[in-house]
This record gives structure tokens, sequence and C-alpha cells, in this order.
């Protein structure tokens, strides 16, 4: 069997959906393992969190967080954009806004 051999860099991106905790991080690669659009590949140091290759990529699922045996260890950052919370308005604060 001929064994192929790929190289890839990190490609720059203004987003950094994930931060990894490395005090917390294993490196067991789990996360990239899951990862639904393969923004994440093993670092080559072992024990070391995975090499987030392709930022931009990221749906945002969450899946690399559930997959990681250590809480706290990978934290999902949604975009600025998509940190809007909203609050739900009442029909009396509507109606006392209109009458006065």
């Amino acid at each position: 069997m001929k064994q192929i051999e790929y190289r890839v860099s990190p490609v720059p991106c203004s987003t950094r959906p994930l931060k990894f905790d490395e005090t917390l991080c294993i490196g067991c690669n789990r996360c990239a393992g899951v990862c639904q659009c393969d923004i994440l590949i093993p670092n080559p140091e072992k024990g070391r969190p995975p090499v987030v290759m392709y930022p931009g990529e990221c749906y945002y699922c969450g899946a690399c967080v559930m997959a990681c045996p250590r809480e706290g260890a990978i934290r999902l950052v949604h975009p600025l954009m998509n940190q809007a919370k909203f609050v739900p308005v009442k029909k009396t604060d509507l109606v006392d806004k209109n009458a006065g």
C-alpha cells in the first residue's frame, strides 16, 4: 500500500471559533475526529490541542465541545454578530410605549 503525505498550513482568518485551555487539554484529538467541517487536525506534538486549520469553515455546531472528555478544555466562541441576546417583549410593554 502506497503511503501519501499531505502538507497543509493554517489559513489566516478573522474568526477564532475554538479556544483551547492548554492546561486542561490532553491532546486526545476526539474533537478533531468528530468535527463535521474537518477544520481540526491532530497536533504533531503529542498531548497538545489540535491545530485549527480552517477557522472560517466552522459551523459552530459544538460537536467538538461535546466530544471532549475534559470539561472546559475546549470552548466554542460564536462570532460577535451571533452573540446578541434577544429579550422577549410583553404585549403590555408595547401598549404602554405606544400610549405615551
